[in-house]
């Protein structure tokens, strides 16, 4: 199963006290993070704003105001360097701070999660989940232990573990978040079709893949419909 998550919602869940930045400007610094490794491993040292929104079809102011919410200011004429750069955006992002992380609901999508090795790559370790299944209970799935639900409160107390992730089916989602609230868990990530209620303070963000696909299929389905007009021209 491939697993394709908006890197900008990962963040935005990770660092409730990052300094505010515009939505847009969040999801375009991994893009340049990716191509400033890129050219690290290439042994670029110095890069420019104008070369930056060239590549990712940018205008250079733009590409200079979301690098100044990282903190990082670039020299005129010469620019940046790469390497302050890409360290700039991770340290931005937390991206060099890992957090730890509960999953509950070890269904095809949980597990899919389980294995994403991107995800501590950009400051994100799963380290436990959870199921009420019985014959799920106890094993080990990509290297993380599957325990009991009624254990996460504790656990995520006593280990301080402030995200969670939901992947359980609906109707069991707004339980498992009040355990998650119960326990501790400062920012929600809901993969459950089913809006959550829980206290203002606490962080929700919901993927919700079901309405990502049906809006593909829609926009397919018009690419492929042929209008009456040239039915009728034919």
């Amino acid at each position: 199963m491939v697993i394709d998550i908006n890197l900008s919602t990962l963040q935005r869940l990770k660092r409730p006290e990052a300094p505010s930045i515009p939505q847009p400007s969040l999801a375009r610094l991994p893009q340049y993070h990716h191509y400033l490794v890129d050219l690290a491993d290439k042994g670029i040292s110095r890069i420019s704003c104008s070369v930056i929104g060239a590549y990712l079809g940018l205008i250079p102011v733009q590409v200079r105001k979301d690098l100044q919410y990282t903190g990082i200011i670039g020299k005129p004429k010469t620019g940046y360097s790469v390497a302050e750069l890409i360290q700039a955006i991770e340290t931005f992002l937390g991206w060099n701070n890992i957090n730890e992380a509960f999953l509950v609901g070890v269904g095809n999508l949980g597990t899919a999660l389980l294995g994403h090795e991107r995800f501590s790559k950009f400051g994100l370790r799963i380290v436990a989940a959870f199921d009420t299944d019985s014959t799920k209970i106890g094993q080990w799935i990509h290297e993380k232990a599957v325990l009991p639900l009624e254990q996460l409160a504790d656990l995520a107390q006593r280990m301080s573990i402030h995200l969670g992730i939901i992947t359980c089916p609906a109707e069991a989602a707004q339980a498992v978040a009040d355990e998650m609230v119960k326990g501790g868990i400062q920012a929600i990530w809901n993969f459950a079709p089913v809006k959550l209620r829980v206290p203002d303070h606490i962080i929700v963000h919901n993927e919700d893949l079901y309405s990502t696909l049906a809006s593909l299929s829609w926009k397919l389905a018009r690419r492929f419909r042929v209008p009456v007009q040239e039915k009728e021209a034919v």
